[in-house]
């Protein structure tokens, strides 16, 4: 039953997965790839969506992808699923131990942790880069390159870049997304109209 393995999925990705929402992300995709659940490129769609709403990525995922699989049910049943090991992790700790992190052992696997984490990040960041603005998924699947979307992530660097230069600061991502936004509906729609 879809709604019985929408719960079960999540809830091992919530339970194995350190580093919050961007360190799930390879599991999720893996997960939801490997049971057909979507394609590569609805998937990708899906983060850009779960990126921009409000709340963590992870849960937005898991939400949408339970919605699309099993309507509202499948929607709750994902996203407690996700939730449920961190909440209980967390209400573990909490409870019982209250000076938790300064024991050396448990430093010392965070720390191990960490390196973790960000190659994840990193790994999904970089599949995520070759899919979108290349079309390479596979290393037998070739390459189909994006030519707007390598044109709207240069143009996003290089505000990004003045921005930093001229306020000495990051430019917002609320901004930059909303940018993002726009540069895509205006390039994308030049592009079906032509």
């Amino acid at each position: 039953m879809i709604f019985w393995k929408l719960f079960i999925t999540f809830l091992e990705i919530g339970a194995v997965s350190f580093g919050g929402g961007y360190g799930m992300l390879s599991l999720i995709r893996e997960k939801v790839l490997a049971h057909g659940w979507l394609a590569e490129e609805e998937l990708l769609n899906m983060i850009a969506v779960s990126e921009s709403t409000p709340g963590p990525i992870a849960v937005n995922m898991a939400t949408f992808i339970g919605s699309s699989e099993g309507g509202v049910l499948g929607a709750f049943l994902a996203t407690l699923g996700v939730v449920l090991p961190a909440f209980c992790i967390i209400l573990l700790i909490a409870a019982v131990m209250r000076n938790f992190l300064k024991y050396e052992g448990v430093q010392a696997f965070l720390g191990g942790i960490r390196p973790t984490v960000v190659g994840l990040i990193v790994a999904t960041g970089l599949t995520m880069l070759m899919s979108t603005l290349f079309g390479f998924s596979t290393l037998d699947g070739g390459f189909n390159v994006d030519i707007i979307g390598i044109i709207i992530f240069a143009i996003i660097l290089a505000i990004a870049f003045v921005y930093k230069k001229i306020k000495n600061k990051k430019p917002s991502p609320i901004i930059m997304i909303l940018i993002s936004a726009a540069l895509g509906m205006l390039f994308y729609g030049l592009e079906s109209v032509l």
